[in-house]
């Protein structure tokens, strides 16, 4: 990349002696040459003005599903790692609900390789079981080895306790890392959406959140059990942050991140029938987002990740109880969070500091003659949603064709550097 200067934004970085502080940051050769609260702006270096504009490390996305292998037509790595630079992230991890999944070492290597090059850092999850059936143990230490950054059987919650526990315990040797959906299918049955009154209203079955927190609670008495770190992805309830709460103050060794949309939509959302808001975990009620936001800012939940999760039209532009779950989401994070009513300072903590405390990652540095690996974001810029912003092969999304407020200005990494216009 070429030379770049920045001027004038506001520095999150909790360790700098600049947070919160006005800063140029001059950038040379994919290195941070100067950090400053003032540097003189050649007129020869391109020049980037950050007014109203904040600059962090780069966001790190742990639950993003990219369709290779077996579902390039929904996205690839390359339009997948497109859209998560364009929403600031300037990593991902991958999620194995792939064809076939990620539960060897030899598709692990596959996308390790696939993304070498790229602006974003790719990290592939492993599955848990094999074929993400639930039934026997991947070779988790091989895809480790490989480049494995963590285990989960993705969008299949593992539902026997024994094959938990033993990869709860397996991991455990090796510092590996479990990543699970908490939800029991016999509760939840294959319904549609939340349980409630809405369900009710519109005559749907619905999941009630007794599902989740059921396998909440089991997987944290495996954990102390096998005394194991575990992770739960994307939480949806009230009973959930309630039972994480009180396991870390026990001591228990669990972490757990929540997906943006759940943070903003409730099951309201579904009285339209509209089957871009079905997602799984589902949209809950108005209390559980209420005590999702509170467990952000006390500190129970340590990331919010996007939950990307592209289809093709055929997938979604059908009835709702037919329709796949997920939508896309790496670039309309941010919009989101900020709908949701949350700062700054707390959107850097929950997409770029907290996530990689969770996978033992390095934090980027913000030091002079470390790599740039940066965003800058402005809270208050409005933009369209459209096909001609859209950098995902998919458009599932519910906020398509819609402006939105806050955007990712510039995405940094690798000594590579994308624009959003």
């Amino acid at each position: 990349m070429a030379t770049l200067i920045i001027t004038s934004a506001t520095l999150i970085s909790s360790s700098h002696p600049l947070h919160l502080s006005k800063v140029d940051v001059l950038i040379k050769n994919g290195k941070i040459e100067q950090l400053a609260n003032h540097i003189p702006v050649d007129p020869k270096v391109q020049h980037m003005d950050g007014t109203d504009c904040y600059l962090s490390a780069g966001f790190f996305d742990l639950n993003v599903n990219l369709g290779e292998p077996g579902y390039e037509t929904k996205e690839d790595i390359s339009t997948g790692t497109a859209a998560a630079a364009a929403g600031g992230f300037t990593a991902v991890a991958v999620h194995p609900n792939t064809n076939p999944p990620i539960h060897s070492r030899a598709e692990v290597a596959l996308i390790v390789n696939t993304a070498k090059g790229n602006l974003v850092d790719v990290y592939p999850i492993g599955a848990v079981s094999k074929k993400r059936e639930g039934h026997e143990l991947a070779e988790l230490y091989d895809m480790k080895q490989t480049g494995a950054l963590a285990f989960s059987d993705g969008n299949h919650s593992i539902q026997q306790a024994g094959l938990m526990g033993r990869a709860l315990l397996y991991a455990k040797g090796f510092n590996g890392l479990i990543m699970t959906l908490a939800e029991d299918e016999s509760v939840a049955g294959g319904n549609q959406m939340n349980e409630g009154v809405v369900s009710t209203y519109l005559g749907m079955k619905g999941k009630p959140n007794l599902a989740e927190s059921i396998m909440v609670s089991r997987d944290l008495f495996l954990a102390e059990y096998n005394e194991s770190s575990i992770h739960f992805s994307t939480i949806s309830t009230e009973e959930s942050v309630d039972l994480i709460k009180k396991a870390k103050a026990k001591g228990i060794q669990v972490s757990c991140d929540v997906a943006a949309h759940n943070l903003y939509y409730t099951d309201d959302a579904v009285t339209s029938f509209d089957s871009h808001y079905k997602v799984n975990p589902p949209l809950r009620t108005k209390k559980d987002v209420k005590a999702l936001l509170k467990g952000l800012k006390d500190g129970v939940i340590d990331a919010i990740v996007s939950q990307h999760t592209p289809h093709e039209i055929e997938y979604k532009n059908v009835e709702f109880q037919i329709a796949k779950n997920g939508i896309i989401a790496s670039q309309t994070v941010l919009p989101l969070l900020l709908k949701a009513g949350l700062s700054p300072e707390l959107i850097v903590e929950k997409l770029a500091v907290g996530p990689r405390k969770i996978v033992n990652l390095p934090i980027p540095s913000m030091e002079e003659g470390e790599q740039a690996n940066l965003v800058l974001f402005n809270p208050h810029k409005k933009w369209l949603f459209n096909a001609q912003s859209n950098r995902s092969k998919s458009s599932n999304s519910p906020l398509f064709n819609q402006e939105l407020t806050g955007q990712v200005v510039l995405s940094i990494n690798n000594n590579q550097v994308i624009f959003n216009k």
